[in-house]
C-alpha cells in the first residue's frame, strides 16, 4: 500500500476509535506526532488532510518546517529556555512546564501555550506538579497566551483517573482565571479512548498513524542522512 494511502487508512481507524469512545472526531484536534519520521511521511500526512503535526525536539522540527508546506507545527516535547527563541515557529507550545520558561517566552514576544501537568506523577515525565498547577496557570497566563492544559498518561495502569484529574485542574484554572481554557491535550496511540471519555479536545498520535519510527540509519531527510540534518540544525 502506498504510504499516503496507509496513513489515510490509519486516520480513518483513529476517527472510528474516537467515535466508539463517545467523542466527535470532527471536534477533537488530531496532532500527528512525526518524531523520528522522515519528511516524506510528514508530506504524506498533509496530503491526506492531517495538517497539525507535532515534534518533540526543536532541532528536528526546524528543518522539516522548510520541507513541509501547509503544516501547522506544535512542539510537544520539553522546551529548553535556550531554544525559546524558536517558539514563534510553532503555532502551539504544548509543553510549558515552568514559570521560568514562560518568562523566557514572554521576553521573545510570548507564545500560544499549554501548561504541561505531570498527573502521572512519574519522575521521568516533565510537567508541573498537580498540586501547583492552578497557581502556576494563573502566573503564566500573564506571560503567554495560555490555551489549556496538557498531560501524558501513566506508563502502566488505568490512565483514566489521571485524565480526569487534568480535566478537573483545567476547570479549577478556568475559575481562577475567569476565562475559558478550551484545550485539553491528552491521549496518545494506546490510551486515546480513556482520554476521549474524560473530555480530551486534542490527541497526540504517532505510532497508530505512522507505524514504528524507522531506525536512524534508514531515515532520509531531503536526500541526506537525517541524523546529520539534526546536527546541522542545532
Amino acid at each position: 500500500m502506498h504510504r499516503r494511502d496507509q496513513i489515510a487508512a490509519n486516520l480513518r481507524t483513529i476517527r472510528s476509535r474516537v467515535e466508539r469512545a463517545g467523542g466527535d472526531p470532527d471536534a477533537i484536534v488530531l496532532v500527528g506526532v512525526t518524531k523520528g519520521q522522515p519528511v516524506d511521511v510528514c508530506q504524506a500526512a498533509v496530503r491526506v488532510g492531517l495538517v497539525v503535526l507535532g515534534e518533540n525536539r526543536v532541532q528536528e522540527a526546524l528543518p522539516k518546517m522548510d520541507e513541509v508546506p501547509g503544516a501547522l507545527w506544535h512542539l510537544i516535547g520539553h522546551l529548553q529556555t535556550n531554544k525559546a527563541r524558536h517558539a514563534h515557529r510553532f503555532v502551539l507550545i504544548q509543553s510549558l512546564d515552568s514559570i521560568h520558561l514562560a518568562e523566557a517566552l514572554a521576553e521573545r514576544g510570548g507564545a500560544e501555550a499549554l501548561l504541561e501537568v505531570n498527573v502521572a506523577r512519574e519522575a521521568q515525565k516533565h510537567g508541573v506538579a498537580p498540586v501547583e498547577a492552578v497557581a502556576v496557570a494563573a502566573r503564566v497566563a500573564d506571560l503567554v497566551r495560555l490555551r489549556g492544559l496538557m498531560a501524558m498518561g501513566p506508563a502502566v495502569g488505568d490512565p483514566r483517573p489521571a485524565f480526569a484529574e487534568l480535566r478537573q485542574l483545567r476547570d479549577e484554572a478556568e475559575q481562577r482565571l475567569g476565562r475559558a481554557l478550551p484545550i485539553l491535550s491528552m491521549g496518545m496511540s494506546d490510551d486515546l479512548e480513556p482520554a476521549v471519555a474524560e473530555g480530551s479536545t486534542m490527541l497526540r498520535i504517532g505510532r497508530a498513524l505512522f507505524g514504528e519510527r524507522p531506525s536512524a540509519e534508514k531515515r532520509q531527510f531531503g536526500g541526506q542522512d537525517f541524523t546529520e540534518s539534526r546536527r546541522s540544525a542545532r
